[in-house]
């Protein structure tokens, strides 16, 4: 099995979740990271005590041992960082979501993609969640054709980061950006199609209020709902708090059609999980068919040794399972691709423009309806 040799670029939360899931993989250590932050590089280095700390992205790349790569940064920092690889080397890399955060950026994305000659696999966690694999595997048998999709994540707000970063729209992208970038994507993936429509509505009740970091004020939003009409006639709704920390299940996702109903449930992070309440609940997947039968739960247990490598319920793991089989060749494309990762954060930068304007946005949106 041919070794890999990773470098990480961005030592923070998600990027310690990578370093912990890569530990769990055959035949894969780090050797070499970058992350400006002493307590976060730190930490790196217990997590991946072979790694050799950089202190540019360049003399990380210099380091030729290092044969694929992995993007955890600040978000604003995704894309250049890519562009500044391609001038470097040409290795496989998984760059976590959003790939870009600025709209006036789309032109820099599109000609990455048309010119970068090693595979870009976007990192969309959600899409490897057991729940929402066996969920996937079934909707059509299910429902028979999705022809409504809601989406329900009510959680905690965002987490400290460093610098603060996420607190500001210039910075993350925006919420539906930022957060819900991965729920943009599995709408395209469960409903097999692309969006003709976007409303939105939002805004920032409870979350931030008064906030200021270095003068400015914290301008992300912490509820909303948007709805996505799509090119095959399905209808799609999101519908985001993050101000309900007290929820059983983080995420609910539901597809109806006319056979029927399949739903997933989705726990949030363990560590969040208040324990005077006892074991955190189980993932579900419900099979709800138009008949008198009656639902069929099926629960989907996520293996506890993964469940400590992270947050998202084991898909890391699963997704970088995934990622060693293209660096290898074992695949011959990513399963998340450069479009996928454009087109998702498309769809928040115009749920974006649309809840500030109160306006819809058709599809495909012109740059200038577009906005964080």
């Amino acid at each position: 099995m041919m070794q890999l040799n990773y470098g990480i670029i961005g030592c923070g939360m998600m990027g310690q979740e990578h370093l912990k899931n890569v530990a769990l993989l055959d035949a894969a250590d780090v050797v070499a990271v970058f992350e400006p932050n002493d307590q976060m590089a730190q930490e790196a280095q217990r997590l991946a005590p072979n790694a050799k700390r950089y202190d540019s992205v360049q003399a990380l790349l210099a380091d030729q041992t290092v044969n694929c790569l992995i993007i955890a940064s600040p978000n604003y920092f995704h894309l250049d960082q890519l562009i500044e690889i391609q001038r470097t080397r040409v290795l496989p890399i998984l760059v976590e979501k959003p790939l870009f955060t600025n709209p006036d950026d789309l032109e820099k994305l599109e000609q990455f993609i048309d010119t970068y000659d090693a595979p870009v696999w976007v990192a969309m966690e959600y899409r490897y969640m057991p729940p929402i694999t066996a969920l996937r595997e079934q909707i059509n048998s299910a429902t028979g054709g999705v022809k409504q999709l809601t989406i329900r994540e009510h959680r905690f707000p965002f987490l400290e980061k460093v610098n603060d970063w996420n607190r500001l729209n210039r910075k993350s992208g925006g919420t539906f950006v930022e957060k819900c970038c991965h729920f943009f994507d599995l709408m395209r993936l469960l409903v097999d199609g692309e969006p003709t429509r976007i409303y939105a509505s939002a805004g920032q009740a409870v979350n931030h209020l008064g906030e200021r970091y270095d003068g400015e004020a914290s301008d992300i939003w912490d509820h909303g709902y948007v709805a996505v009409d799509f090119n095959n006639g399905t209808r799609a709704m999101l519908e985001l708090s993050m101000f309900a920390e007290g929820s059983r299940y983080q995420e609910e996702i539901s597809a109806v059609g006319a056979q029927g109903k399949i739903e997933a449930f989705i726990p949030g992070p363990g560590r969040f999980w208040p324990k005077e309440l006892g074991d955190a609940p189980v993932p579900q997947v419900v099979v709800s068919p138009r008949n008198p039968k009656g639902p069929v739960v099926q629960e989907v247990p996520v293996d506890p040794e993964l469940l400590e490598a992270g947050d998202h319920n084991g898909s890391t793991f699963y997704q970088h399972q995934r990622f060693a089989q293209l660096c290898r060749g074992e695949i011959d494309a990513p399963e998340v691709s450069l479009n996928d990762g454009m087109q998702a954060v498309l769809m928040g930068l115009a749920a974006q423009s649309s809840a500030r304007s109160g306006q819809s946005v058709d599809w495909p949106p012109q740059r200038d309806q577009l906005s964080n």
